[in-house]
C-alpha cells in the first residue's frame, strides 16, 4: 500500500513542489495539505496519513505544538511527523524532537532525500543522523539540565551494556559504528537499542538521544 502523506506548510508554492516530487513515486500518495498547525490537526483526524511533513514556523499553531498533539498520548492515529526547517540548527527542531517528531529535514534537501526520508519515517525508523542530534543538543545546551541533578530512576532499569549503547547513540554513532566499538554484531546492537526504547518508553533513537542528554547521562560537549 502507498505511504499516505499530509503536507503542512504555510507557503503554497512549497507544498506544490513537495507534492510534485512525492507524487512521482509509486509508493507515496499525497492525501492532503494544510497551511498551519490547526488545519493539520483537522486533516490528520480526517485523512489518517502515515507521515506528516511538518513545517515549524506557521501562523495560528506552529509545527511544534501540532507535532505534540499529533504524536501525543491522545493521538487519533499512527501518523508520524517529519519536521521541515529552513536552518540546520533551528532551536525549534529540538523542541519538535522532544514533542515526538521522528526526525527533521532541511527544506532545500535534494528530492531523493525527501523521498527517502518519507519512506524511512513511515517504516518506523528515525530520520535524523545522530551526529546532527548531537550538534543540536550541544548548541542548545542551555535548555538542558546542568548534570548536577540526580539521574532518573528509569535509567536503573537498563543493563550496563544498554547504558553503553545509549551513550553511543547520543554521541552520534550509527548501529554499525556502535557494533565496531563494542565488538559485537549489528544485530546485537539493534536488540540493545530496542530494549532501551522499550524500557524507557521511547519511540525511536532520536528520543533516546534527547533522553540521554536530558537525564544527565551524556553531557553537552562531552567526548
Amino acid at each position: 500500500m502507498a505511504i499516505r502523506v499530509l503536507l503542512v506548510d504555510d507557503q503554497p508554492l512549497l507544498r506544490t513542489g513537495f507534492r510534485m516530487i512525492l507524487e512521482a513515486e509509486q509508493d507515496i500518495a499525497v492525501v492532503g495539505e494544510a497551511g498551519d498547525g490547526l488545519q493539520a490537526l483537522d486533516q490528520v483526524r480526517a485523512l489518517q496519513p502515515d507521515v506528516v511533513l511538518m513545517d515549524i514556523r506557521m501562523p495560528r499553531m506552529d509545527g511544534v505544538e501540532a507535532t505534540r498533539q499529533i504524536t501525543g498520548p491522545e493521538r487519533d492515529g499512527p501518523a508520524k511527523v517529519l519536521v521541515l526547517t529552513t536552518f540546520d540548527l533551528d532551536e525549534y527542531v529540538v523542541e519538535a524532537l522532544k514533542a515526538g517528531a521522528s526526525g527533521f529535514l532541511l527544506k532545500d534537501a535534494p528530492a531523493h532525500e525527501l523521498v527517502q526520508a518519507i519512506r524511512v519515517v513511515a517504516s518506523g525508523e528515525a530520520m535524523l543522523a545522530p551526529s546532527i542530534t548531537r550538534r543540536l543538543l550541544d548548541k542548545y545546551a542551555t535548555h538542558l539540565p546542568s548534570g548536577d541533578e540526580p539521574m532518573p530512576d528509569t535509567l536503573h532499569t537498563l543493563t550496563d551494556r544498554e547504558v553503553e549503547v545509549l551513550k553511543l547513540v547520543a554521541r552520534g554513532l550509527s548501529n554499525a559504528e556502535i557494533a565496531a566499538d563494542l565488538f559485537v554484531s549489528e544485530t546485537t546492537v539493534k536488540t540493545h537499542v530496542g530494549h532501551v526504547l522499550t524500557k524507557l518508553g521511547l519511540r525511536d533513537r532520536v528520543q533516546a538521544a534527547v533522553y540521554a542528554y536530558e537525564s544527565g547521562l551524556v553531557r553537552p560537549g562531552a567526548q
